[in-house]
């Protein structure tokens, strides 16, 4: 599929055919985690809404339900340094939607994540006239509050993923809600069957199962560090098993490269099975990131570890970063729940050292299985796509009545 869509018919399909026509809505996802919970809220509005339109910065999951993809940037996602890579395709795509958020009618623009492409987005919105809602905001409270100012003049409303965060924002004057996290309504209508479970385990004693990302520089930069604890591991324990989570093509000849590199190993690859390597596991390695909260919901012992580059932390991270934790269940939970080392780590050392011991511990690992249940807990609220979806109607219900 092209990048960007000319006007045309196409496009002008989605515009109503009378004088007051019905809800046409920008979205925008610039990632793929992005673009799954555009869908899931496409779908909770046309639940509520069933003439809702749909338009904007769209995957492959949101042109499933029906969005009109004025570009797509989902297979280009990046973090931290890799993000200075798709910065002439985020002008492009800044370009694009700036043009059709002045040309067409839209009644509301929803940006979700992503706050490098959508804080610059939100403002263009803004100016054409159009109310924005940023859903998923951005984590100002552990660094980058400089931005702000920005959330606050570039949005009519933020819907919240994080119970701490309503306050945190409403505190800074944004009209901000707590709408739950998108997360666990997937993860409560993921079912894994007990077989899955028993091909992937065998007779491992222990089980370790290996999460570095999906992103093929953060794979590059995690997974070396995850099977030098797994070797280690595997010297501790000669029945261990360990499976590596295989999370798109992007990512896996990477991961094939470094396991022919340790063909002693006792470990296999498995593509598409992210949930149910989890389930298995007695013990889970994996990058920071949201797939943490994963982890949690499953109620696995984990170890998070991400290296990015000393040099950028030193010289810049380290003035930014606000908050004393990293990883999101230490942070939820406002103190050290599971073993964090991030944002580097000189040697895989103590990391090794913290897994073994946590296989050794049935007690360390118990409570931290009852630890992590209470940060799950606190994430429940029922729908999020359908709250962030009634805060995105009433928005765009108050633009057409003016």
């Amino acid at each position: 599929m092209a990048d960007s869509v000319l006007f045309g018919s196409h496009m002008q399909d989605l515009l109503p055919s009378d004088a007051q026509g019905n809800p046409l809505i920008f979205i925008s996802a610039a990632e793929p985690s992005a673009d799954l919970h555009g869908a899931s809220l496409i779908r909770a509005t046309r639940a509520l809404c069933p003439e809702a339109r749909f338009a904007g910065v769209a995957g492959p999951k949101m042109q499933a339900e029906g969005c009109w993809p004025i570009f797509d940037m989902s297979h280009h996602a990046a973090m931290l340094l890799g993000a200075l890579g798709a910065v002439g395709r985020a002008i492009a795509m800044m370009r694009t939607c700036d043009a059709h958020l002045r040309l067409y009618p839209f009644d509301a623009a929803v940006v979700i994540d992503s706050p490098m492409v959508h804080l610059p987005l939100a403002g263009r919105a803004q100016s054409a006239g159009v109310p924005v809602m940023y859903y998923i905001a951005p984590q100002m409270w552990a660094w980058g509050s400089y931005r702000i100012y920005k959330l606050r003049h570039r949005t009519d409303k933020v819907a919240v993923i994080l119970p701490f965060e309503e306050e945190y924002f409403r505190h800074r004057g944004i009209d901000a809600r707590y709408v739950g996290h998108p997360l666990m309504d997937h993860l409560q209508r993921a079912t894994i069957s007990a077989k899955q479970l028993e091909d992937i385990r065998g007779e491992a004693t222990p089980f370790v199962t290996l999460l570095p990302g999906s992103r093929k520089h953060v794979v590059q930069e995690v997974l070396r560090g995850q099977l030098e604890v797994a070797e280690r591991i595997a010297a501790e324990f000669p029945h261990a098993r360990f499976g590596v989570s295989v999370a798109n093509d992007r990512v896996a000849g990477a991961i094939r490269e470094a396991l022919a590199a340790r063909s002693g190993l006792p470990i296999k690859s498995h593509p598409g099975q992210h949930s149910a390597l989890i389930g298995a596991a007695d013990l889970v390695l994996v990058a920071s990131g949201t797939t943490t909260l994963e982890v949690a919901y499953h109620g696995k012992p984990m170890i998070v570890m991400y290296n990015a580059s000393r040099l950028f932390y030193h010289l810049i991270g380290r003035w930014m970063i606000q908050t004393p934790h990293l990883c999101l269940p230490n942070i939820l939970a406002g103190r050290e729940i599971v073993p964090e080392f991030m944002p580097y780590y000189k040697t895989t050392g103590p990391i090794a050292e913290k897994a073994i011991q946590l296989l050794r511990s049935q007690s360390m690992q118990e409570q931290m299985k009852r630890d992590l249940a209470q940060v799950v807990a606190s994430l429940k609220t029922e729908n999020a796509s359908r709250n962030a979806a009634q805060m995105l109607l009433e928005m765009a219900t108050k633009k057409r009545s003016h």
